[in-house]
């Protein structure tokens, strides 16, 4: 494959990708008004370019595969909770497009934007428009109250900021979406998200560098574009716990290893089918 092939193949379908998203937009059960917009600013017009975009990435950049989609309720209530790799958002985004394409009907799911975005001009509305909200507590226990798909990673910023030669590794989870979780009584959807820090090498963080321009840091890879290699992503079965979001934290801690532990399992399972030590069929 060619420098040229690889940077400006993936473009020559995108006619029929933004057919099929609009068409799959349509499809979404969300309570759009007759002006094409939900009450939380989610616009039709938007999600249908938002998805086009991604439908090239998704479908010719990165080649993705999901595996394990049928573990993502159709209707209702969940969290996709999983692991960042990566300096910037690849992970996310690509898992949102799995369950816009893979899925079906096709569902929105959302995630919680970091607040220095909303310093950035446009942004906050944009990522609005297509559903990305800042993350906010408030936000995301009204997106759960209204049965929507809740997109988490509990690294955090911490975990984006993994060097390549940590890809593959998870840092520190945060617990406020188990204590949503259980309040909510939503069950856990947890997956392995596999090639983001082989697409994006991150080398070194500038932490001073993104200070100045209000980011925790600024991600400077080995390449200055994500490279295009094959993503994957491998959802698990739902995980169901029992609480009420109020207990100490170390009942908390605990629960929240438990889905560390199940994601650290998928990532293991994904690099091995990846490396060809297993097989598995197509998507599902």
């Amino acid at each position: 494959m060619t420098i040229a092939s690889a940077l400006f193949g993936p473009y020559l379908k995108a006619p029929s990708i933004a057919r099929e998203a609009r068409e799959r937009v349509e499809r979404l059960e969300l309570p759009f008004s007759r002006f094409g917009v939900d009450n939380y600013g989610i616009s039709k017009k938007y999600l249908a370019r938002w998805f086009t975009l991604l439908g090239v990435l998704y479908k010719q950049y990165f080649r993705v595969k999901a595996y394990g989609t049928e573990h993502i309720p159709p209707r209702g209530r969940a969290m996709l909770i999983g692991n960042h790799s990566g300096g910037i958002a690849i992970d996310g985004a690509m898992v949102i497009a799995s369950c816009f394409w893979e899925l079906d009907p096709p569902r929105l799911a959302q995630g919680m934007v970091e607040k220095f975005l909303n310093r950035l001009p446009l942004a906050s509305l944009i990522m609005n428009r297509v559903g990305q909200l800042t993350g906010l507590p408030e936000h995301a226990l009204h997106m759960l109250e209204d049965d929507r798909i809740l997109m988490v990673f509990p690294e955090g910023a911490r975990g984006t900021a993994k060097l390549y030669w940590e890809r593959t590794s998870l840092v520190h989870f945060g617990t406020g979406f188990m204590r949503l979780a259980l309040q909510t009584k939503t069950p856990i959807i947890p997956f392995g998200f596999i090639g983001g820090g082989d697409a994006f090498p991150t080398v070194f963080n500038a932490v001073e560098l993104g200070r100045m321009m209000g980011a925790p840091y600024v991600p400077i890879p080995i390449t200055p574009i994500p490279l295009p290699v094959q993503l994957a992503v491998h959802y698990g079965e739902p995980m169901i716990f029992e609480g009420t979001g109020n207990e100490d934290d170390r009942a908390i801690e605990n629960k929240v290893e438990h889905v560390k532990t199940r994601i650290a399992d998928l990532i293991d399972h994904g690099e091995r089918v990846r490396a060809g030590f297993l097989s598995l069929p197509g998507r599902p």
